[in-house]
């Protein structure tokens, strides 16, 4: 081929065949270098041959003739649905900031109330309005340009080619500029300080309605800063408005994937193959991906229609909830003590208007032996019926051993090996607050482990461990005795075993 006879031998084996050179470096947003580039056919050519044996680029690459993964890459930028949102005319003008809490409040609450903060921007609309405002404050400028004899555009392009060298030091400098001053080509340039920092140069194919993509580089300095996402839009607006564009293709090697996808690229090429074969070549080793470019979507002002649309559906909803007023903190707890009252679910600030309603089957399923009728269990027989059955375990025999908590002074491992404590003191005080023990299952599961606790300290030929055998099985039937679960009387329970209703 031409390119082949214009380099050296040495730069035309390093390009495989004058074929392709595919590398990235850098990590994150803005790799410095992002695969790229094929030797391009006019259309009257026919697509390239097979390439010549042993001839391979540094990052190895073979032509190969099917796309083999079609797995969609799902960018990170915002699904080019969004383009589609028409938002109301009164929202246009909106101040765009995020909604302050009124009153003084936080979402968190802080005893005062008031209205939740909304945040209306995340890390990728936060960093295109900051580089929306360096744009238009004159910090930093974007232009696209080719080989068109302009002095000013000569001098950039000289700059981004120096760029390209620099981020690509495996590609053959000859090949760089080639391309780059190619009259077919364009580059799509950021400028910051009237000094190129970055861009991307890409062919465009008219007639056929697509581009592809050649080079794409950020000067090391300059990288991770959301430039080249900045640079893609830019280069996204023009293709459309000025190119004609539908389509970018574009080759990339597995370090370069993540980036393009971001960049809302897939794998998954769409466009009819007869459509643009013959004018890119296919290779073994880098991944073709494809990326359409909505015809409306306003690419470079992206950020800024999100949060006027996101802003919007705020305001809707909030005229059809009040779920962003944070209500003033619960005061009843502030004062430590057992003696202190529980309040209903109801009497909690907005948990009604948020939607709650009581469950009218919650206390149906457990019933005491001696209530009349077949109503649930009211507060205070259901406190009366614990504290009988805590009054005849603690009269047992064997409850001597349970009755106060373990000392750590006589036993200094004790607290080391069982993580949640329980004994009958401590259970009998929460009864007297009467507002720890709610339902019957927490009454049970702290029963059940001051059991549990003596068995799994103690050996199994120790009186502690036989006494908390007797005295649970003592409880056991106490419970049977004075419990229905559905109608039934509740079923037997052996040491060990929960008790589940």
């Amino acid at each position: 081929m031409e390119m082949d006879q214009d380099l050296p031998s040495a730069k035309r084996q390093r390009l495989g065949n004058g074929d392709s050179s595919v590398g990235v470096s850098g990590q994150g947003e803005d790799p410095s270098l992002l695969q790229f580039t094929s030797e391009r056919l006019n259309p009257s050519e026919t697509p390239p041959p097979s390439p010549i044996p042993g001839l391979r680029p540094p990052n190895p690459i073979n032509i190969k003739k099917e796309n083999p993964d079609n797995t969609t890459v799902i960018p990170e930028t915002p699904d080019v649905k969004t383009g589609g949102v028409k938002i109301d005319s009164k929202y246009k003008n909106l101040k765009l900031n995020m909604v302050e809490p009124a009153g003084g409040g936080s979402p968190q609450g802080n005893g005062k109330g008031g209205e939740a903060q909304v945040p209306l921007t995340g890390a990728y609309m936060s960093r295109e309005e900051n580089l929306q405002e360096m744009e238009d404050a004159g910090k930093i400028q974007f232009s696209c340009a080719g080989n068109d004899g302009v002095v000013q555009h000569m001098i950039w392009l000289i700059g981004l080619k120096n760029i390209f060298s620099k981020q690509l030091p495996n590609m053959p400098k000859e090949y760089i500029v080639r391309l780059v001053m190619d009259r077919n080509h364009k580059s799509m340039m950021l400028i910051k300080q009237n000094t190129v920092i970055g861009g991307i140069t890409y062919r465009p194919y008219p007639t056929r309605r697509f581009g592809e993509i050649a080079f794409c580089a950020i000067t090391s300095t300059e990288q991770v800063k959301g430039f080249g996402t900045r640079l893609m839009n830019h280069l996204k607006q023009h293709a459309r408005d000025v190119d004609n564009l539908e389509y970018f293709l574009t080759y990339a090697d597995n370090n370069a994937v993540g980036y393009f996808g971001k960049q809302g690229f897939t794998k998954e090429i769409t466009m009819d193959r007869e459509r643009w074969h013959g004018y890119i070549k296919d290779y073994d080793g880098g991944t073709l991906m494809e990326c359409h470019i909505h015809p409306t979507l306003p690419h470079t002002t992206l950020a800024k229609m999100l949060r006027m649309q996101k802003q919007a559906i705020e305001e809707k909803v909030r005229q059809l909830s009040n779920q962003h007023v944070v209500h003033p903190g619960l005061d009843t707890w502030k004062k430590a003590g057992y003696g202190r009252k529980a309040i209903s679910i109801e009497e909690i600030p907005g948990v009604r208007e948020a939607g709650w309603q009581p469950d009218p089957h919650s206390h149906l399923r457990i019933r005491l032996v001696n209530t009349a009728g077949d109503r649930p269990p009211t507060k205070s027989s259901l406190h009366a019926f614990m504290r009988s059955v805590l009054r005849a375990v603690g009269d047992h025999p064997d409850a001597w051993p349970f009755k106060e908590p373990v000392n750590a002074r006589d036993v200094p491992d004790y607290y080391d090996i069982i993580k949640e404590p329980m004994d009958l003191k401590t259970i009998s005080r929460r009864l007297d607050g009467e507002a720890y023990y709610v339902t019957l299952e927490i009454f049970n599961s702290d029963m059940r482990r001051v059991f549990a606790n003596a068995r799994i300290y103690n050996a199994p030929d120790t009186i502690y461990y036989k006494a908390s055998t007797k005295l649970e099985t003592f409880f056991s039937h106490r419970m049977k005795a004075g419990l229905q679960i559905g109608g039934r009387p509740m079923p037997s329970h052996r040491p060990g075993k929960e008790l589940t209703s």
